[in-house]
């Protein structure tokens, strides 16, 4: 039988913009693992994910949680598990990515189901990148829909950065799909011998936050720099975004990674930090809750523990807020919703919502 439990809901003012609005945080449910992605169903219901394999469908109107069946088994350990979660905006198909076991092995996995009751019904997987190995860090993986019949995914280098430069491996890069997993025609790498088809952009370290700008089309990535050099990227087909050729971070004990910071033909980010916040997804807001935020970014940070506001003119970043880093979350997963609240998850196993305070 499934496990029907309770959510736990507390709400306290914790915040104030840099224009004077009061934010309000709402803690709608507490898990026990990590909450890795989430998105919302068409009748207000949230899909989430827990690291350690678990799916489920939360209900702010009751404040109950279904555990779904149907999940295929994920391979969890170290950064590895259950990832991804998104919702077809018009057919409702579930989409999902995981890292998946393959035999003493593991790689990153992308797969759809249809959500039927407390269950996963009709499981497809669509991908497993290309190679799988036996170390347990940087599976990625954000899912992002072009509205165009299109869906990108990203995967991280799985620690064997040199392949994040090579077109022959999956890893360290952002693919693209239609939306049945087929690969689309006009991809850039496209007919090129040895190359990928999936590949749409190429040397990125381990990205776990993707979006798209409704109002530019843009695609943009967040990704993980190692000691210094977390970045975000305007992504655009073809391109090389440098790692582990050029990066402002260096290597954990000490010394620096690469050639340098900058060389022709690579890609620049559009804004790099160092020390590191360790940005694990971005999202992008135009809802009506918060009219000051329309056109801003909003990163998920884990290391630097808050929420960070980005605000943009064009394409660059011109001013940078913090909120809730009191709170000390890790902070993993960041999305506008329907209802325009900011919502989010957290390693601790807290899903919230930033709502305006009256």
């Amino acid at each position: 039988m499934n496990i029907i439990l309770l959510a736990l809901l507390s709400v306290s003012i914790l915040a104030t913009t840099s224009e004077g609005q009061k934010i309000t945080n709402e803690i709608l449910m507490s898990r026990s693992d990590v909450i890795w992605g989430f998105d919302f169903l068409s009748d207000g219901r949230i899909i989430f994910t827990e690291r350690d394999g678990k799916m489920g469908v939360f209900d702010p109107k009751t404040k109950k949680v279904v555990e779904l069946k149907g999940v295929p088994k994920v391979h969890n350990a170290g950064q590895g598990g259950l990832l991804d979660v998104r919702v077809h905006p018009k057919n409702g198909l579930i989409y999902f990515t995981y890292a998946e076991p393959v035999k003493k092995l593991a790689t990153t996995a992308f797969a759809t189901a249809k959500l039927d009751g407390d269950k996963l019904v009709d499981f497809k997987k669509l991908f497993s990148a290309e190679q799988a190995n036996d170390n347990d860090i940087h599976f990625g993986s954000r899912i992002e829909f072009d509205g165009k019949g299109h869906i990108f995914m990203s995967v991280g280098d799985r620690n064997e950065r040199h392949n994040s430069q090579s077109l022959k491996f999956h890893q360290g890069k952002i693919l693209r799909f239609n939306e049945d997993g087929s690969v689309p025609k006009d991809n850039p790498f496209i007919g090129q011998k040895e190359a990928r088809p999936e590949i749409w952009s190429y040397g990125h370290r381990n990205p776990q936050g993707l979006v798209f700008n409704p109002q530019t089309s843009e695609l943009w990535e967040a990704e993980f720099g190692p000691r210094g050099g977390d970045e975000i990227n305007l992504v655009k087909p073809g391109k090389n975004y440098g790692w582990p050729v050029v990066t402002f971070g260096k290597e954990y004990w000490g010394p620096k990674i690469g050639e340098g910071t900058k060389k022709e033909g690579m890609e620049d980010p559009i804004k790099q930090w160092t020390p590191v916040i360790s940005p694990s997804a971005i999202a992008y807001y135009q809802g009506e809750s918060f009219p000051k935020w329309k056109g801003n970014f909003f990163l998920a940070t884990l290391s630097s523990t808050h929420i960070r506001r980005l605000v943009m003119d064009g394409q660059k970043v011109v001013k940078e807020e913090e909120f809730f880093k009191d709170l000390d979350y890790r902070f993993r997963n960041i999305r506008a919703g329907k209802d325009g609240f900011l919502y989010y998850s957290t390693d601790e196993g807290k899903l919230g919502r930033l709502v305006p305070s009256k």
